[in-house]
């Protein structure tokens, strides 16, 4: 049987519970991507950097490469979600696809086994996507000139010509 060392296991499951976390957030509002997407992308993530950190021979700049295929790669997955509509001029999908962009690189932090990092922007995004929605709808009672050419993302604000 294979043993698998403990601190693979902990660095593989603590990037799949941020997935879960973030993409059950994203369920919760019924989003296209959800626990699955979110999931596999810091999974995914967090295999590539383990992939690159356990062999002697890398180096930083074979990690730097790495990371900046994950962030260039994400990228398009993101973009798939973004979704502008015609009759409306509505976007929706930017809060998400920026989730799913966040979550691979939380991915690649506990990867690489900076878990103080992972662990404290997993909270950050977590209360960004938590209080954002509620606070813009606060917000754009009181602000009267809002930018309306996608400056900002405003996925749970009902007031907002760009939804996400």
């Amino acid at each position: 049987m294979i043993e698998i060392p403990l601190d693979i296991i902990s660095r593989l499951g603590l990037a799949l519970l941020a997935g879960i976390i973030i993409g059950l957030n994203r369920w919760m509002h019924h989003k296209s991507a959800g626990i699955r997407t979110h999931s596999m992308v810091a999974l995914g993530a967090s295999v590539a950097m383990l992939l690159i950190s356990q062999h002697s021979y890398t180096d930083a700049q074979a990690q730097s490469r790495v990371l900046q295929g994950i962030v260039t790669g994400i990228g398009f997955l993101g973009a798939g979600v973004i979704i502008r509509e015609n009759s409306s001029k509505r976007v929706h999908g930017l809060t998400t696809a920026a989730s799913i962009w966040t979550c691979a690189l939380l991915g690649a932090a506990f990867g690489a086994g900076a878990f103080s990092l992972a662990i404290t922007a997993l909270a950050m995004m977590m209360l960004t996507l938590l209080i954002g929605g509620p606070l813009e709808t606060i917000l754009s009672r009181f602000v009267k000139n809002r930018p309306t050419n996608g400056e900002h993302d405003t996925e749970n604000s009902a007031h907002s010509k760009y939804e996400g």
